[in-house]
């Protein structure tokens, strides 16, 4: 099972990334995403390794953005891999058989994609512009959502990403979307981690009572 909710690592400094992700699991995050950009291969398995000490201490899974080779390394739960990052099917062959693979989406070409290469999960933006990536993507939405997931048809998780608030959860999982992944919102105040957890929770009850009816 892919947890419902994943915290994409903020921060302006590394040190400050092992910081919010200390944070994140204490609140009680049950993902968490390493994500780095522009610092070297060597350094990021150094942070990979802190950052696994802490998640291991909480018993939260921790993903890898971009470096299979450092997931598996520090036996990190799995890896993310971007549009123009390794293809999934070659850095299978490079992880543990546990370990799992996500990929990013931004069309429903991609999704089909991602999934006959066999990626673990979907993660689909952006649902809002944001503000810390490149914004030449179309802004997904709601409608976005609800016709990539009809088209697919998939038992794939998807999750949703791309500035997402606490407002935003019940309708995003209406659309078949099975969970999302938040940044900045919760590096702002990560007390709102329980408040998402509970959006995200209530709506997994609801789901089982309509299928035990």
């Amino acid at each position: 099972m892919i947890p419902k909710l994943h915290y994409i690592s903020q921060g302006i400094s590394p040190k400050e990334h092992l910081e919010n992700i200390q944070k994140a699991c204490s609140a009680g995050a049950e993902l968490v995403q390493l994500r780095l950009k522009n610092i070297s291969e060597k350094k990021y398995l150094k942070l990979a390794k802190e950052a696994r000490e802490i998640t291991s201490y909480f018993q939260t899974r921790l993903i890898i953005n971009d470096h299979f080779k450092i997931a598996r390394e520090v036996k990190a739960d799995g890896v993310h891999l971007g549009k123009t990052d390794a293809c999934p099917i070659a850095a299978r062959k490079h992880l543990y058989t546990w370990q799992i693979i996500g990929g990013t989406a931004n069309t429903l070409q991609d999704c089909e994609t991602l999934i006959s290469k066999q990626v673990d999960y979907i993660s689909l933006s952006p649902f809002r512009l944001l503000t810390t990536k490149d914004n030449s993507q179309s802004v997904l939405g709601l409608n976005g959502y609800t016709a990539i997931t009809e088209a697919l048809k998939t038992e794939t998780p998807i999750i949703g990403f791309g500035d997402i608030t606490t407002k935003d959860v019940t309708n995003i999982l209406k659309t078949g979307v099975s969970g999302i992944a938040v940044s900045e919102e919760i590096t702002k105040d990560f007390d709102i981690i329980k408040t998402f957890n509970q959006l995200l929770s209530a709506s997994s009850t609801e789901e089982q009572r309509h299928t035990f009816k």
